[in-house]
């Protein structure tokens, strides 16, 4: 059966001497896998369409439940080629790919993983400085997932609480922390930022001017609780 969707080319592996095997994330099939024949050769048909962060339009051969259905169609909507050119824009972006992989399912429908991932990239595209996108797309996409760590409020009582437990993804108070480890100490402003940015819209981010060590002080404690819930470290944020 012959499907067709619209998707963004997370990464590609080699399989044998001139075949790809290319990770999509899309809307409609959430993360999606194809196998791809031929794209290494020079006068391949995909030409530069399975690029990564290449949005394009794609039709694929196979029946609803085969593990890697045949890529047969590739047609470049945005290359995205701008930030592939920078490194500082692409490592920001392995970031962004990599919490992607972990925690969008495949075969699953996810449009607004997908709305996110292009608004993110565009925003990027138009502005390569903006530094608050990365943290602004992982507290988005663990909302989205289900996964937001609860940093307003106290996870057991519902009063405030400034002191982030991993064991429990909250903030706890003094009261309902007892027996938890790992505390992560939390200022008022690093949680004011972490509102302000689920609310905000990513192409104006631009206009926000938190300090350098709040956004240090949020992004840690989002890294924090990303590896305590995978069991992994982002290579990309170690690289």
């Amino acid at each position: 059966m012959l499907h067709r969707t619209e998707g963004i080319v997370l990464k590609t592996f080699p399989f044998g001497e001139a075949d790809l095997i290319v990770t999509y994330l899309t809307g409609e099939y959430g993360l999606l896998k194809a196998f791809a024949k031929s794209p290494r050769k020079i006068k391949s048909r995909f030409g530069s369409s399975l690029e990564p962060l290449t949005r394009a339009r794609i039709a694929f051969w196979g029946k609803e439940d085969a593990a890697l259905p045949r890529l047969t169609q590739s047609d470049i909507i945005h290359p995205f080629h701008t930030i592939r050119s920078s490194l500082r824009s692409f490592l920001r972006v392995c970031e962004m790919i990599e919490l992607t992989l972990h925690f969008v399912p495949e075969r699953d429908a996810n449009s607004k993983t997908y709305a996110l991932l292009t608004e993110t990239l565009q925003a990027m595209e138009a502005d390569g400085e903006a530094r608050l996108l990365p943290v602004y797309y992982k507290l988005k996409l663990l909302e989205i997932a289900g996964f937001l760590p609860g940093l307003h409020s106290c996870g057991r009582c519902g009063t405030r609480g400034e002191v982030f437990y991993l064991a429990h993804g909250s903030v706890l108070c003094k009261g309902c922390a007892k027996g938890y480890e790992s505390p992560i100490c939390l200022s008022q402003g690093a949680i004011r930022l972490s509102s302000t940015l689920l609310g905000w819209d990513p192409a104006k981010l631009g206009r926000l001017r938190p300090s350098e060590p709040l956004v240090a002080e949020l992004t840690n404690v989002l890294d924090e609780h990303v590896r305590y819930v995978t069991e992994k470290k982002l290579k990309a944020r170690a690289f």
